[in-house]
């Protein structure tokens, strides 16, 4: 193996472009200059450029000179998606030169980059401490990080990868009649669904996705009947993936990476023990770092190529291209990037972990960056996860502000796929001003769009933690129904999505449950997030993008999923007790496949786990978390509980196998024999008839009704009618929210319908025989009708 080198003649390009980058604008502009070329980029056969932040030479007061850059080449043959246990790696090391905003620079000669078959050299930042100890600065914008954020990353060829993407001429073609700033701007989809890429398949990557997607496509040009599982990733014009970024790692370890030796310049023969990546996590509990990457959890082949063939499956689907939306969290930052980040990222602790420093010029120009390279792997779409997070203290007036300019930022960057410049369409999710007490009722849920026109929000049925399996939650949230019939035209609409789903099984089961909705509480919380009426009102009559989680049409439970955590797991684990009432079933739980860890700790039955979860609950309350004293309060249990002997390290020991266990509880496949084909079918129909009537994505105008019945007589009946503005063709809807089976005469309810010649066009399973709309109807809960009449 040639050993890498310094390119002198390119260095000295290097570092004159980012003199010369900073000698015009303001400290934001210049660093949105050099974030450009930042990170690592490859520039020919076996040459690259290196650029990164390092504030933190000038905060310990070393000279830039002394920094250095560590390249290690791992063997030709190491295959990363299955590494060996330890690895032999060639180390060289390579000064690097200072550049303006504590930046350095250096361009390198004999770099192997990482492509779909062969791994890249691995690097990072080396700075001298007063203690004899090595400061490690990463790339924060990384390209392909395959033992997570926490290890060197690897010099990958983006470049290659784009060249080989097989959906180039859909990006090349890419004319939706929208422009911003002159160029294609992207539409918002008819509909959405809503995907964890870790629980999604068996294999629980994007490859596995991507086969799923392929499968069905297979089948549909084939036409080939799909099954009821597959029914539901079907019809759908938008696919939104949950985090993609690389998340935190386990607190105590193992570390997926490790040098066997301390680093010594000299030494060029280094032994690296490596572990492939196995963190579970729902995909919000990110370090930042890296975020321009993908969670190698997430890679089969631990190759990023896998995003790119996701998105060419997508956007080449038989039925017409599927857009690719990323869910991108920079609101916060987790704990765990303390010490990973510089100090400079962070404005101090806030609710999720570390608030960042959006002022700062680098840290705001950085995230940007990490966003636009994030989303040229080819989506169509973004979606800002708690936009309402992104906020800063000004110490003149002593007031916290939102940075709603950042938000501004974060829709204007530019694209670049394929060789076409582009601008994806945003949602933002932003329930402002949340968390304060009272934000179920001051927030509008339009702070971002009343500043972007053309932006979405999600809105108020789905940021809000949803319950619709309680007694009067339809009615209790009728005034926010009327403001999505008024002014909901560009908010995601539907109240199943990872939160809600999530906060549903937290629930005390003591609370007004809906018994209409079924005899258990399994199946009374799928029906509540599976609900043919609530389908029907989001799809067939209320304006905005419907968003669909999949696991709420897949009937399959969700919870809160992270493994990592040492000092707060129990805790976290005693918060999802109730997980046990809501989804889980002894039937269930006696399955070989289900809870296997925790059946090895002595959890035989289910009462025995349902016990224990409720009683750990209970002392966490009792002491305020605290694990020395809720030993002996759990061991003070009569009769003993289930489980291993109790201790501090047990509880921890027991809290790990929970969150693994319940990610592969979760997964959607151990669930899809529960599926009701004419259910799955109904939904399908249902998202058909929206792209057929997408006119109804458009605000209630002057003829549109929506009521409800007055008296309620024991149920809660809704009734729409909406009349398309231009052709007068019309949609009549009435469904039984929740209550008694109820009769109505459609035309009666809403006599504005009446003298239509009105079609049965959509009818929940439960539905027979077919009705008229100027006849009495039985309507069961949960179930609705829908009616169309020409003009």
């Amino acid at each position: 193996m040639t050993s890498t080198t310094r390119n002198e003649a390119a260095s000295a390009d290097l570092i004159e472009w980012a003199r010369e980058a900073a000698t015009d604008g303001d400290a934001f502009a210049v660093a949105s200059r050099l974030v450009k070329r930042m990170g690592a980029r490859v520039t020919g056969e076996r040459t690259a450029t290196f650029g990164f932040w390092a504030p933190s030479l000038r905060r310990l007061d070393v000279p830039p000179d002394r920094a250095l850059l560590e390249i290690l080449t791992p063997p030709v043959d190491l295959d990363l998606s299955d590494p060996p246990p330890t690895a032999s790696f060639r180390r060289d090391t390579v000064a690097l030169d200072a550049g303006p905003m504590d930046t350095l620079w250096v361009a390198c000669n004999d770099v192997r980059a990482g492509t779909r078959d062969m791994a890249g050299v691995f690097y990072q930042v080396r700075v001298p401490a007063e203690d004899g100890s090595w400061h490690v600065v990463p790339d924060y914008l990384a390209a392909s990080v395959p033992f997570g954020a926490f290890a060197p990353a690897e010099l990958y060829d983006l470049d290659a990868m784009q060249a080989r993407r097989a959906d180039a001429g859909y990006f090349q073609a890419l004319d939706t009649g929208r422009t911003r700033n002159g160029r294609p701007h992207t539409a918002p989809p008819t509909h959405i669904l809503q995907i964890h890429p870790g629980t999604s398949s068996e294999a629980g990557t994007l490859a596995g996705l991507t086969r799923t997607f392929r499968s069905i496509a297979r089948k549909l040009e084939a036409d080939e009947p799909l099954t009821a599982a597959e029914q539901n990733f079907a019809g759908y014009d938008a696919v939104q993936l949950m985090p993609i970024e690389p998340t935190i790692e386990y607190e105590n370890g193992p570390d997926f990476w490790t040098t066997t030796q301390p680093f010594d310049a000299s030494e060029q023969a280094v032994t690296i023990e490596l572990r492939e990546p196995d963190v579970t996590n729902w995909g919000y509990d990110i370090p930042i770092s890296a975020s321009s990457a993908v969670n190698p959890v997430l890679l089969e082949t631990n190759r990023p190529d896998e995003l790119v063939d996701l998105a060419a499956t997508l956007h080449s689907f038989p039925t017409g291209p599927i857009q690719l939306i990323f869910d991108v969290v920079f609101g916060h930052v987790d704990n765990q990037a303390i010490g990973l980040l510089d100090d400079d990222f962070f404005a101090g602790p806030g609710m999720y972990g570390m608030n960042l420093d959006y002022q700062n010029p680098m840290v705001r120009a950085l995230l940007l960056e990490m966003q636009r390279r994030k989303v040229n792997f080819g989506a169509d779409g973004v979606r800002t996860d708690g936009a309402q997070d992104f906020t800063y203290w000004d110490p003149e007036t002593q007031s916290l502000y939102h940075d709603d300019a950042y938000l501004q930022h974060m829709s204007d960057l530019v694209q670049e796929v394929a060789g076409t410049e582009y601008h994806p369409w945003m949602v933002f999710e932003d329930g402002r001003p949340w968390p304060q007490d009272d934000w179920e009722l001051s927030s509008t849920y339009r702070a971002v769009i009343e500043q972007q026109p053309d932006v979405f929000q999600w809105g108020p049925l789905t940021f809000a933690h949803n319950t619709p399996f309680l007694f009067t939650y339809w009615i209790s949230r009728w005034w926010r129904l009327r403001e999505v019939a008024d002014v909901g035209d560009h908010w995601i609409s539907g109240c199943a999505n990872h939160d809600t789903l999530r906060r549903g099984a937290q629930v005390d089961p003591t609370e007004r449950i809906n018994t209409f909705l079924g005899d258990e509480l399994p199946d009374i919380i799928r029906n509540a997030y599976d609900n043919p009426a609530a389908n029907l009102l989001t799809y067939a009559v209320l304006p905005g993008v419907p968003m669909d989680f999949l696991h709420a049409f897949m009937r399959a439970p969700w919870s809160f999923i992270r493994n990592t955590d040492d000092r707060y797991g129990v805790k976290v684990v005693s918060e999802e007790a109730r997980f046990m009432d809501w989804h889980v079933s002894p039937d269930r739980f006696d399955e070989p496949s289900h809870f296997r860890r925790l059946k090895a700790l002595g959890f035989q039955s289910y009462d025995g786990l349902h016990r224990f979860m409720h009683a750990l609950d209970h002392a966490v309350r009792l002491t305020g978390y605290n694990l020395p004293s809720m030993v002996p309060v759990l061991k003070s249990v009569t009769p003993p509980l289930d489980g291993p002997d109790l201790s501090v390290d047990g509880l921890k020991t027991v809290a790990r196998a929970w969150m693994d266990d319940l990610h592969d509880y979760c997964t959607i496949t151990h669930h899809a024999d529960r599926l009701e084909r004419d259910r799955t079918a109904f939904n399908r129909d249902v998202r058909a008839f929206r792209s057929a009537h997408n006119w109804l994505r458009e605000a209630f105008g002057e003829e549109d009704v929506l009521r409800y019945r007055e008296p309620a007589e024991g149920t809660i009946l809704f009734g729409a009618y909406r009349v398309h503005s231009e052709t007068g063709d019309s949609v009549l809807f009435a469904g039984n929210m929740e209550g008694a089976s109820t009769a109505v005469t459609p035309t009666n309810f809403i006599p504005e319908a009446a003298g239509h010649d009105w079609q049965i066009a959509l009818l929940s399973p439960d539905i027979t025989p077919a009705p008229t709309a100027d006849a009495p109807v039985d309507l069961p809960n949960g179930c609705g009708i829908v009616f169309t009449a020409p003009a």
